[in-house]
């Protein structure tokens, strides 16, 4: 089975292209679990200058860690998202393969699938280009933001590799389009289903 990836950053406003000058700051968690077919976003801030307006991800910019890229994930908003606040909190799972889970615009800029769109999700966070984003009335480009980044994760383990099903196919899609974009052997890449395992742990494809 794959292991979940984890990916953090720390929200400042000196990271905003401009910056913003904000004093704010807080914290944001990703991590993808493609055995699930999801991706969870944490993230903590306070101190804003302005009540919130919006949260993206953003992705993926041209250059690893600075520039400004378009909205990657649900627009307008997170749903659920603490609006009109200075300081608040944030826990939601996504599926990776769930249209609403991304901008249409980022979909079809992706090749027009989902499946297109979550494999380039992946490869921006991965690469180092994609950015946590918080948007507020008076910085409505962003106040604070930053760019996600992998943790340490553990070693990983070696599976057998059992003929590929139906019902893996989408993850698989999504892995093989992932280690393409990311410039790695897309033959290591986990099916990214529960039960369907390939020559690798997808953390042994990011080593």
């Amino acid at each position: 089975q794959a292991v979940p990836v984890v990916f953090t950053t720390q929200l400042l406003g000196a990271t905003e292209e401009p910056p913003t000058g904000s004093p704010g700051t807080g914290s944001g968690r990703v991590t993808i679990d493609t055995d699930a077919g999801t991706f969870r976003i944490e993230t903590s801030f306070a101190g804003l200058l302005a009540p919130t307006t919006a949260a993206h991800i953003h992705c993926c910019t041209d250059v690893a860690g600075s520039g400004n890229a378009s909205v990657a994930t649900q627009v307008p908003v997170f749903i659920d998202f603490p609006l009109g606040v200075t300081s608040g909190s944030y826990d939601h799972v996504f599926g990776l393969l769930d249209a609403a889970s991304y901008n249409a615009a980022f979909v079809t800029a992706s090749g027009g699938t989902v499946a297109g769109a979550a494999a380039a999700f992946v490869a921006g966070i991965e690469g180092g280009m994609a950015y946590l984003n918080i948007h507020s009335l008076d910085f409505p480009v962003g106040e604070i933001r930053g760019f996600l980044a992998p943790i340490p994760e553990p070693a990983p383990v070696m599976t057998a590799t059992p003929p590929l099903n139906s019902s893996c196919a989408p993850m698989a899609e999504v892995n093989r389009r992932a280690g393409a974009r990311a410039g790695r052997k897309s033959d290591q890449w986990n099916a990214g289903q529960t039960g369907c395992a390939a020559t690798s742990a997808f953390g042994a494809a990011r080593s």
